[in-house]
């Protein structure tokens, strides 16, 4: 379901609450073309969380990690900008192709995005970075 079908549906007339969020709408539209390409190129599952995380802050996102339709080849990446903290979850599958090493890689390239105040361009990069080191599924 698409934002715009999500507003009809309700029949409020009120944007869709993820327009609340830290993103403008064109922002949302790249996160979702990266997320779309990074899924299309690799084969794997990736998602995006953006908002606060309980501590302990890598406990809450393994969570959702577990929360997704399929853990085992998917990749959260779990971003509270409030709590200044990053996360990146592989599942057991997708550990194979993105080690930690180049989670973490993509995970410092995020974080020099994030203290320059741009945090969707942060989660495209690094979003672009996984997917690279993932290869071809």
């Amino acid at each position: 379901m698409t934002v715009g079908e999500k507003q009809a549906a309700t029949g409020t007339g009120n944007p869709p609450e993820v327009l609340d969020g830290p993103f403008s709408t064109r922002q949302l539209l790249r996160i979702d073309e990266a997320l779309r390409l990074a899924d299309k190129g690799t084969g794997l599952v990736f998602s995006v969380y953006v908002g606060g995380l309980d501590e302990p802050i890598r406990e809450h996102a393994e969570r959702l990690h577990r929360q997704l339709a399929e853990p085992d080849k998917s990749v959260l990446i779990a971003v509270s900008p409030n709590q200044r903290q990053l996360e990146i979850v592989t599942g057991r599958y997708s550990r194979k192709r993105i080690p930690d090493t180049y989670a973490k890689l993509a995970a410092l390239s995020m974080v020099a995005s994030f203290g320059g105040g741009d945090l969707a361009g942060g989660i495209i990069q690094g979003l672009d970075q996984l997917a690279s080191h993932a290869g071809k599924g």
